[in-house]
């Protein structure tokens, strides 16, 4: 399976998912850091991939999306944004919607 198949899987199987430099307990960039309090904060459960531990998936995901940069945050299937659009959403209670919708539509099915 080539990477951008790797990725459709990945945000079809996952509810939210982001894609960043580090892991949630470890990031390895501010705006990774911001992004991942922010889902925090929201309290319901996300998947995670390290764009370092996975150099296709690195080099690959702005061509999948036609977005440049990291963090990127998938909802249901769908690139919400980076850090700054994420951060605007929670700060408006916006993402904490999003992601409860997102969670509790995968429970339901």
């Amino acid at each position: 399976m080539d990477a951008l198949e790797r990725i459709t899987k990945q945000v079809t199987e996952n509810p939210v998912i982001i894609y960043m430099k580090g892991t949630p307990e470890f990031p390895q960039c501010g705006f990774s850091a911001r992004t991942v309090q922010a889902l925090n904060a929201c309290g319901v459960e996300y998947a995670y991939v390290n764009i370092f531990e996975d150099e296709e998936i690195y080099r690959s995901l702005p061509k999948f999306a036609n977005w440049p940069t990291f963090p990127q945050v998938y909802v249901k299937g769908e690139l919400v944004g980076g850090c700054d659009i994420m951060l605007d959403l929670f700060q408006s209670g916006e993402l904490q919607k999003m992601l409860k919708e997102a969670v509790a539509g995968k429970k339901a099915a």
